[in-house]
């Protein structure tokens, strides 16, 4: 089998035995906490698992530190959760979530990434891709033999501090959220609209076809570098909102081979959790 480490579609999904690969059902509506469960017991993919964004994908209780509204977990929680679904390291994982304009998959991704590992992928248009293919939803809940699991994070791949955005050598910040919102024309989420001062916006939306499928490596590349201008790759650090659909464009950034960029965990719910912050409106 060829390890996916990006995206995988869903014919080389259908293909793989189920001994092989760790499915998991990353559905989310941040409106209705148990919406994302609930269509996941009304149907999901054959033999997926269900991660909820905020008690498995997140640390909750972290909230008023200042870390933004989804805190990333802590290692021993985030390994308990793994091995709560059987994970181990051979197993091919795959992430998937609704499809256009989807949510967390990537950050399931991502935290796995941190962790060291690499043979997982999100599903490239996620269920709704699946579905469109004629392939078929399951509504039972298969058990999974539990694992003892002990991985350690890569501290270095992820920035918590604050301050370390304009620390000298200053990073390149890419905001993921919608145009209106990183210009502070409306913030229905976090205390204060803008961005954080020198972020430049790539909206992840803008990564996707029409058919909500992820846009060619070719095209991606392209598109990044008008945004990135003469930073590499490894200067770029990501945010969005709380840590989540940043993750979206550090995805994409991989797939199209622009690799080692990074995510600014808290996002902007962190940063403006101090009001003493700069605030930036419009396109600067």
């Amino acid at each position: 089998m060829t390890l996916k480490t990006t995206l995988i579609d869903v014919d080389a999904l259908a293909a793989l035995p189920s001994d092989e690969v760790l499915i998991v059902d990353c559905r989310v509506d941040l409106a209705d906490r148990m919406q994302g469960e609930r269509t996941y017991l009304a149907g999901h993919i054959p033999g997926a698992v269900f991660a909820d964004l905020e008690r498995d994908l997140s640390d909750m209780s972290r909230v008023p530190e200042g870390l933004g509204r989804h805190p990333l977990p802590s290692t021993s929680a985030f390994n308990a959760v793994l091995g709560r679904w059987g994970w181990k390291p051979d197993l091919q994982v795959v992430s998937y979530d609704t499809g256009p304009g989807a949510l967390a998959a990537a950050r399931l991704w991502w935290l796995l990434r941190l962790a060291g590992v690499h043979n997982v992928a999100v599903l490239d248009g996620g269920i709704a891709a699946w579905q469109a293919a004629g392939l078929p939803l399951e509504t039972d809940v298969r058990p999974r033999t539990s694992t003892e699991v002990t991985l350690a994070r890569d501290a270095g791949q992820v920035i918590v501090d604050h301050a370390a955005l304009h620390a000298a050598p200053a990073p390149l910040l890419i905001d993921a959220r919608a145009g209106a919102r990183y210009r502070g024309e409306v913030e229905p989420l976090d205390r204060a609209a803008g961005h954080v001062p020198g972020a430049r916006n790539r909206p992840y939306v803008d990564n996707l076809q029409a058919d909500g499928r992820f846009k060619p490596p070719a095209q991606l590349r392209q598109e990044f570098a008008a945004v990135l201008g003469d930073a590499a790759p490894g200067q770029v650090v990501h945010m969005c909102g709380s840590g989540v659909t940043a993750c979206y464009n550090l995805l994409a950034m991989e797939h199209a081979g622009l690799h080692g960029s990074r995510l600014y965990a808290p996002s902007w719910s962190g940063w403006v959790s101090d009001p003493s912050r700069p605030v930036a409106k419009g396109e600067e």
